[in-house]
């Protein structure tokens, strides 16, 4: 009896140990978000890599230009953002990545965003993209439709760094406005 409980108090603390150095690595693998080679086209020519996040606050969103819903939203809660901040949000560098590199070319992508001044698209080749998409651990998958066309599911959140680099947070999909404008100020530093 005594044998059987020392091998189930051993087999906790294992456990327990096992579970905290996992729950370490959890907290710091942030830390590393949106470093990775992987080499995209910004509209004007110029490449977007991991270095894009250094010198200032930078806000990048996975989306797509058929998306249906959430990327034309996330667009217009933008436009709300930038209107309320002002001069503010001229201090930030804000993406918009595609995900479907096969439909979105830098011009269909200065079409799609050029509206909403500050804002860049991005793109790429395929591998490039794919290489992006695992660096910021964001998720796209491409979803067939009938008459061999077809969309794409995505991550809906933006992705928020700090002038350094560091991954500061996100905003979620549809977050209440004054949500998004404290996470915004937060990450300018006010």
């Amino acid at each position: 009896m005594m044998i059987g409980m020392t091998a189930m108090v051993a087999i906790l603390v294992a456990t327990v140990t096992v579970w905290l150095r996992l729950a370490d690595e959890t907290t710091l693998a942030p830390d590393d978000l949106g470093r990775g080679e992987y080499r995209l086209l910004r509209m004007d020519g110029s490449h977007f890599t991991q270095e894009s996040l250094l010198g200032a606050p930078s806000l990048v969103f996975f989306g797509f230009t058929h998306c249906p819903d959430v990327c034309p939203t996330t667009l217009g809660d933008m436009a709300g953002w930038r209107e309320d901040l002002g001069a503010e949000w001229e201090r930030l560098r804000v993406f918009f990545v595609s995900v479907d590199p096969e439909r979105d070319s830098a011009e269909i992508l200065s079409d799609y965003v050029g509206w909403l001044p500050g804002l860049t698209g991005v793109t790429g080749a395929p591998e490039e993209t794919a290489s992006a998409i695992r660096a910021f651990r964001v998720f796209a998958r491409k979803v067939p439709l009938e008459g061999g066309d077809y969309t794409m599911d995505h991550s809906s959140s933006i992705l928020m760094f700090n002038a350094s680099g560091g991954f500061f947070g996100t905003i979620a999909y549809q977050a209440p406005h004054d949500e998004a404008l404290g996470k915004i100020r937060g990450l300018l530093g006010g």
